[in-house]
C-alpha cells in the first residue's frame, strides 16, 4: 500500500460542494480517505484575476498503481463537470496528485511529486497541516522547510467550516 497525498481546487459554483463530490469519488473509486486537511481559500495562482479558490488536501493509502490513480482522476474531474479550456483557468474542481509514495515519476503526462508543489502556498498550507515533515524526495527538504522558504505571496486562509 502507498500513501497518496492529492489537492483539491474549486473556484466556480457552489466550491465546497464540489470538494466534497470529489472526496466522494476519490474514497469510492481508488482508496478510503484516511485524512482530509481544514479547507483554505486562497486567491488565483498564475491566472490572477480569476475566482477564489477553496483548496483541502486529502491523504489515501491504495494499492492502485500512480498511473491507474491519474486515470481516475481525470474521469472523476469529467464526471463532476470539470472543462478544460485554459491553463490554470477556473475550473469547478482540478483534483493533483502531490505525493506518490517516494516515489519519482517523470513521465510527459504524469509527473510525482507534483513540480510546483513547492512553489505554492495554496499546496503548501494545507498539506504542512497534514504532513509538516513529510520529505519531498526531490528536493530533500520536510514539507515545514518547504513553507518557511516560500516566496508566494498570495492570501490563503484557513476557513472553520
Amino acid at each position: 500500500m502507498v500513501n497518496v497525498f492529492v489537492l483539491l481546487g474549486s473556484n466556480l459554483g457552489n466550491r465546497l460542494d464540489y470538494l466534497k463530490q470529489a472526496v466522494k469519488h476519490v474514497g469510492q473509486d481508488i482508496a478510503p480517505v484516511t485524512r482530509l486537511s481544514s479547507i483554505y481559500e486562497t486567491q488565483s495562482w498564475g491566472k490572477t484575476d480569476e475566482p477564489d479558490y477553496l483548496n483541502q488536501v486529502i491523504e489515501l493509502e491504495t494499492a492502485l498503481p500512480a498511473r491507474d490513480v491519474l486515470e481516475k482522476i481525470l474521469a472523476m474531474e469529467l464526471a463532476i463537470g470539470r472543462k478544460r479550456f485554459v491553463k490554470w483557468g477556473s475550473r469547478v474542481i482540478d483534483i493533483d496528485i502531490l505525493f506518490y509514495g517516494t516515489e519519482i515519476i517523470n513521465q510527459p503526462d504524469l509527473v510525482i511529486p507534483h513540480p510546483q508543489l513547492h512553489n505554492r502556498r495554496f499546496t503548501l498550507e494545507p498539506l504542512g497541516e497534514l504532513a509538516p515533515n513529510l520529505f519531498h524526495p526531490l528536493l530533500n527538504k520536510s514539507i515545514l522547510q518547504l513553507k518557511s522558504e516560500l516566496e508566494d505571496n498570495l492570501i490563503v486562509k484557513k476557513l472553520y467550516i
